[in-house]
């Protein structure tokens, strides 16, 4: 991964941290503590402009990987609009709001691959491009401009393996100059899921940024294997990323510096502002679109890709899969469940606020980022 223009650590000085820490019990922490109104995890008027938020920018639909050929498409609902993203012709990606211009109707559902999409109301057929084919019974609409007729195309970009697509106005480039490569053309997509929670999509968000809640919360899942409270935390751009080490970790301090590499012992969380997680494990790595349905309802959609060869060694598909398994029964099942008792409490007058500390750097700079694109720093 080329890490060169967001300015992270490199993978040895990444160790080298992690061995500080540990050696002397600490963490990296942040210098702000942080409270954060209940209210903006319930409130209408504040998900509107968090809505708001996620169509005027370069937001991550999928990666690449889930649309690997002419024709492959996915519809689904982002940010409260229906969209039908597809590979053209050309293998080019192209978006755009999944309604037929006729009457409105949705042209495709789910995902898959087609040579064409046609509405199921009256059977108005478009191309891979969005222009419009085919009208049935056309003599009956003598003012139709074919030609101006296509679906409504939005601005679409692959950058690094990953798709963005922004639903308005003018095409926000400089959020994407920090963008990373995440993977290979060559890798594949192995598996992927989709979880509803009833709560809001930050609470969700903030479950994957802090390791201050490894032993208490996942004793008997993730703690086994991993450090408590032991991370390295950066920002680039608006974006963090959080390493997660696990107690392996300790076998690389007979390796030479040289030799290194920093997979299979540690996770590595990417959070791409403001709602996309980007999980670098050792099998596998998954891209998680957090979608908020409502102030306290989310959907978050998983696309998982298999790791490439490391030193000619291949990684399997079962072994990938057991990857993926492990982390999704266990560890996020526990912070989705933890997500969804705060929702249950940020309604109530328990708190005016909920607190963030020292501990929760990349949590920190979540809301200062947010707070800031919605004009309230």
């Amino acid at each position: 991964m080329d890490n060169n223009n967001a300015g992270l650590l490199e993978t040895n000085d990444v160790i080298d941290r992690v061995f500080t820490h540990i050696d002397n019990g600490t963490t990296d922490l942040g210098t702000i503590q942080w409270h954060e109104p209940v209210a903006h995890y319930t409130s209408d008027d504040r998900y509107e402009q968090e809505v708001a938020l996620l169509r005027q920018r370069p937001v991550v639909f999928c990666p690449s990987a889930a649309i690997p050929d002419a024709g492959s498409f996915i519809s689904r609902t982002a940010a409260g609009t229906p969209l039908l993203v597809v590979r053209d012709n050309d293998l080019k990606v192209r978006a755009f709001i999944n309604a037929c211009r006729h009457r409105g109707m949705k042209v495709a559902s789910g995902q898959g691959c087609k040579r064409t999409f046609s509405c199921p109301y009256h059977g108005w057929t478009y191309n891979l491009d969005g222009s419009l084919r085919g009208v049935p019974g056309e003599e009956a609409f003598p003012d139709l401009e074919k030609e101006t007729a296509g679906l409504k195309e939005l601005f679409a970009i692959e950058l690094g393996g990953l798709v963005y697509v922004q639903q308005e106005g003018t095409p926000k480039l400089e959020t994407l100059d920090t963008a990373l490569n995440f993977f290979e053309p060559s890798q594949p997509l192995i598996h992927q899921s989709d979880t509803l929670d009833e709560a809001n999509w930050k609470l969700l968000t903030e479950t994957l940024l802090e390791g201050y809640h490894i032993k208490s919360l996942h004793r008997e899942s993730f703690y086994p294997f991993g450090l408590d409270n032991v991370n390295v935390v950066e920002s680039f751009g608006q974006n963090s990323r959080v390493v997660y080490p696990f107690k392996r970790i300790e076998k690389l301090r007979a390796v030479s510096r040289d030799d290194r590499e920093i997979e299979g012992f540690a996770t590595l969380v990417y959070h791409l502002f403001p709602n996309v997680s980007v999980s670098v494990l050792s099998k596998h790595t998954s891209v998680t679109i957090i979608e908020p349905l409502s102030p306290s309802r989310t959907q978050m959609f998983s696309y998982y890709i298999k790791h490439g060869a490391k030193s000619g060694v291949e990684v399997s598909h079962e072994e990938a899969m057991r990857d993926v398994e492990f982390v999704n029964q266990s560890g996020q099942e526990e912070d989705r469940a933890a997500a969804r008792d705060i929702q249950e409490t940020v309604s109530t007058s328990a708190n005016s606020h909920l607190t963030f500390g020292y501990f929760e750097k990349a949590i920190v700079s979540f809301h200062q980022q947010l707070h800031r694109e919605l004009g309230e720093v």
